[in-house]
């Protein structure tokens, strides 16, 4: 039985290992923190987001990016400083540009192809997650933000993935509580939400009792690739058959390492946990999980008491400073658009989205033939995870010429 060494234990380190497990292989976990998903996959905005699949290689991004640097509150926050890593990924950033179309495309493809494999995941394995199949409704507040979804939807659509125009007033009628200008709406029916980190440590106990190894609190400080083997060195050393880095923005250090180019930046997202703790918060907070186009804010209902509202890009590299003047618009959208919230209690948090340059995650084999990538999903790591967990259970084991299992998303999609 091959044995195969996972490097990271966010949501995509995990369910990797579920799909690797499902195939019969041995499988070690390793993680720097003590606990699964106490990064990237701890406090994300909560949405299973088919319908937020466009990528953001667009001239009108960078447009709104050049203006939104001379506003503390903006979605989007650039360092001004210089540092190489920023300045070239940027570039690379731009020259996916032309690929925006069919990146959108293939991004939508792959987020509603995970669907079914998350649903089998939390069907197998009993895993409590907050899931509601409640949809996502996207509202506007501009005609030419309205504008330019229509014209994202002939690309989602294209994806695979059906979503309704709202006028005024049905978007009103899915979402009462809302408060606020609005022009129009999409609605996405076949959206979901759930707790990305209730979900991502249910399913590391769960693997734990079926024998699949986790070495938590393990920082890996070296990994190298032979002929032979890879070797691990973290607390000790250990030898593998093989490696899946699924390590976030640490990937591409780790990446290096391996003699592999996998150029994640860590673009910074925050969130707020709302506590709803009376019955006037509990009925005044959205039961549909909401984005705003304006001001890129999505949010999801956990649950009776809790109600998550996330946003905002930040360029600063690998700091992990949660800033009061970041949150700080967070908290006031929610006063703004449901007052009768109560914001007493608010737990605000950020976490670094591993990102590359053209958007789409890094799925497959590295130059070494004992080295795989599931990494690099950005703001889509919950949504698309199923699905690319699949996909590199099927390279890994085509790799080790293990017979192919009976999956759902097993050769449907081919990524590079």
């Amino acid at each position: 039985m091959p044995h195969i060494a996972i490097l990271g234990a966010g949501i995509t380190g995990v369910t990797t290992a579920y799909s690797l497990h499902k195939r019969g292989f041995d499988v070690t976990v390793y993680d720097r923190q003590r606990y699964a998903a106490m990064e990237t996959s701890f406090a994300n905005g909560g949405q299973l987001s088919a319908s937020n699949a466009e990528v953001w290689n667009q001239w009108s991004t960078v447009l709104k990016g050049i203006k939104w640097m001379l506003q503390a509150d903006a979605p989007l926050s650039v360092n001004p400083m210089p540092q190489w890593h920023k300045i070239s990924w940027m570039a690379e950033f731009l020259g996916n540009i032309p690929r925006y179309k069919s990146n959108t495309i293939a991004t939508t493809k792959l987020a509603v192809a995970a669907r079914a494999g998350l649903t089998e995941m939390a069907d197998h394995t009993g895993v409590d997650f907050d899931f509601t199949p409640a949809g996502i409704l996207h509202f506007y507040k501009t005609q030419k933000d309205l504008d330019h979804a229509r014209r994202v939807n002939g690309l989602l659509a294209q994806g695979g993935l059906t979503r309704t125009e709202l006028t005024p007033d049905e978007v009103l009628t899915k979402e009462p509580t809302l408060r606020g200008d609005i022009l129009g709406g999409f609605w996405t029916e076949s959206d979901s939400t759930g707790d990305i980190h209730k979900f991502t440590v249910g399913l590391a106990d769960w693997l734990k009792r079926q024998g699949v190894t986790f070495k938590l609190g393990h920082a890996v400080t070296d990994v190298r690739s032979d002929a032979d083997a890879v070797t691990i060195r973290a607390q000790g050393e250990d030898r593998f058959d093989g490696v899946v880095v699924t390590a976030g923005v640490g990937s591409r250090a780790i990446a290096k390492k391996l003699g592999d180019r996998v150029n994640v930046y860590p673009v910074k997202g925050y969130s707020i946990t709302v506590n709803l703790p009376d019955a006037v918060s509990q009925a005044g907070a959205p039961n549909v999980s909401l984005l705003d186009d304006k001001a890129k804010i999505v949010t999801s209902r956990l649950g009776v008491d809790r109600f998550r509202v996330a946003g905002t890009a930040e360029f600063n590299g690998e700091n992990r400073d949660i800033r009061a003047d970041r949150v700080k618009p967070l908290t006031e959208w929610v006063e703004t658009h449901f007052p009768d919230v109560s914001t007493e209690s608010v737990v605000p948090w950020a976490g670094l989205r591993p990102m590359m340059p053209n958007m789409m995650p890094r799925v497959g084999r590295g130059r070494s033939e004992r080295v795989f990538y599931n990494t690099g999903h950005g703001h889509l790591g919950w949504t698309l995870s199923a699905a690319t967990a699949d996909l590199i259970g099927g390279t890994v084991a085509d790799a080790f010429q293990k017979p192919q299992i009976d999956t759902t998303l097993s050769g449907e999609l081919k990524m590079s």
